[in-house]
């Protein structure tokens, strides 16, 4: 819709870390949620396009810098983090991200091998990540079998000896913060019933009326759930079913237990919070209060922060975020942010397409309104692949992707699967590279 397109064509290039694309679509989406994926159809198009180009197998901070990178590109967007996570270092202690990149196969969380010979897991968080990693740890493994899984996380959860699962939050039923998609995939998942504490949910019947409609819907849920006697097909489901689930409200870990003989888990002490204030912006307080839960296996899905990549990039360490006004990062021209960078940990693959075409909105209007100089050439591609070159780094195409593709759908086809993945960045190479 620009008048200059045919004086200005805009070329595009995408630098990945990994040999392959997707990053949080690929890595972080449930393997039993295959629609969440069909962003990548569209990706995969505009990837296609002859003014697109992909450079997989790029670090960028390490191979080549934000900076050379300013040199090279009127504009540069940034959408990478590097996320640390504060926990603890006993085994049988995981994050959330960690695990989901184990059964997902992304390749720095293969040698994970989560010990799942215990009973009880105790689940940090009480988002959809946290559920989906409940799902995977209770699921029949008839249904795990038809996903694309790796096949090493479809052994270890053959074996698994998790039969009881706690998702643990620091606020109320009515502050949770899974959708209730996901919360009723939870209620209905065969073999399994849920085991909820009833005090929890003093007070939420009397405010079902005042609460907007998702939310009210989610809590209806989460009370039938939780309080109301089932029937009799229900009762006779629960009473047949081996592994249980429940939600623990207004807990806060305050340290993972060791058993003493061994540095293993043997539990987790919870700290007992009230509430203060109601609603979405009801604040946990703690008590005096504190709570041994036995269990094996603790996975956190709490305070994915982002770590800046680049020296030079300013950056808001309290909030996990680079500064920017609507992707724009202050007292940066040329420099724009989108994806947990420019939010902080919220939201879903729906809620970072939105944000990331807001960021492309700023991006455009500044091209207009000459924030960008686009009249002076930049080289682009060319002075960072020669750069690539000179430090012994090869970048992966698109094309060489697709050969990643074609083998791992390969793969799946003959068990049944959409896909089995390569599990290691050599194995990925080495396929790009034939």
């Amino acid at each position: 819709h620009h008048q200059r397109d045919q004086y200005h064509p805009y070329l595009v290039d995408i630098y990945e870390q990994l040999p392959v694309p997707f990053g949080l679509v690929r890595f972080g989406v449930a393997p039993d949620h295959p629609e969440v994926k069909n962003v990548i159809n569209t990706f995969t198009q505009t990837a296609r396009h002859s003014r697109c180009s992909f450079y997989g197998n790029v670090n960028v901070g390490k191979d080549v810098s934000v900076e050379e990178l300013q040199q090279a590109y009127h504009a540069v967007v940034l959408v990478t983090t590097q996320t640390i996570l504060p926990g603890e270092d006993l085994a049988g202690v995981y994050s959330a991200k960690d695990f989901v990149g184990w059964y997902n196969g992304l390749p720095s969380c293969q040698e994970l091998s989560p010990d799942l010979s215990c009973e009880t897991a105790v689940i940090l968080g009480q988002g959809n990540v946290a559920l989906d990693v409940a799902r995977v740890l209770l699921s029949p493994i008839d249904i795990l079998k038809k996903t694309d899984i790796t096949h090493p996380a479809l052994e270890a959860l053959a074996e698994s000896q998790v039969r009881r699962v706690l998702i643990v939050g620091r606020r109320g039923p009515m502050q949770v913060a899974c959708t209730i998609k996901e919360l009723r995939e939870m209620v209905n998942l065969p073999d399994t019933r849920p085991e909820m504490v009833v005090a929890d949910f003093q007070g939420v019947i009397d405010a079902l009326k005042d609460l907007p409609r998702p939310r009210k819907r989610l809590t209806q849920l989460l009370l039938k759930t939780a309080l109301e006697i089932p029937g009799e097909m229900e009762q006779e489901r629960r009473n047949k079913a081996s592994r249980t689930w429940g939600f623990r409200f207004f807990r806060s870990p305050v340290k993972v237990l060791a058993d003493p003989d061994h540095n293993r888990t043997a539990g987790i002490r919870l700290a007992v919070n009230r509430l203060e204030g109601s609603g979405e912006g009801a604040c946990a307080m703690l008590t005096e209060e504190v709570e041994d839960v036995s269990c094996g296996l603790v996975i956190s899905s709490i305070g994915y922060r982002s770590v800046p990549i680049d020296p030079s990039i300013p950056f808001d360490s309290h909030k996990a975020i680079v500064p920017n006004t609507m992707g724009r990062v202050q007292q940066a021209a040329g420099l724009y942010c989108s994806g947990w960078l420019k939010t902080g940990p919220t939201g879903v693959i729906a809620t970072t397409m939105n944000n990331s075409f807001d960021t492309a909105r700023s991006l455009m209007e500044d091209m207009d309104s000459g924030v960008l100089h686009i009249s002076s050439a930049k080289p682009g591609s060319q002075t960072i692949r020669a750069l690539l070159e000179k430090r012994g780094v090869k970048p992966v195409t698109f094309s060489n992707w697709e050969k990643i593709d074609s083998v791992e759908v390969k793969r799946g086809e003959a068990t049944g699967k959409p896909r089995e993945k390569l599990l290691t960045v050599e194995e990925m190479l080495q396929v790009a590279r034939t």
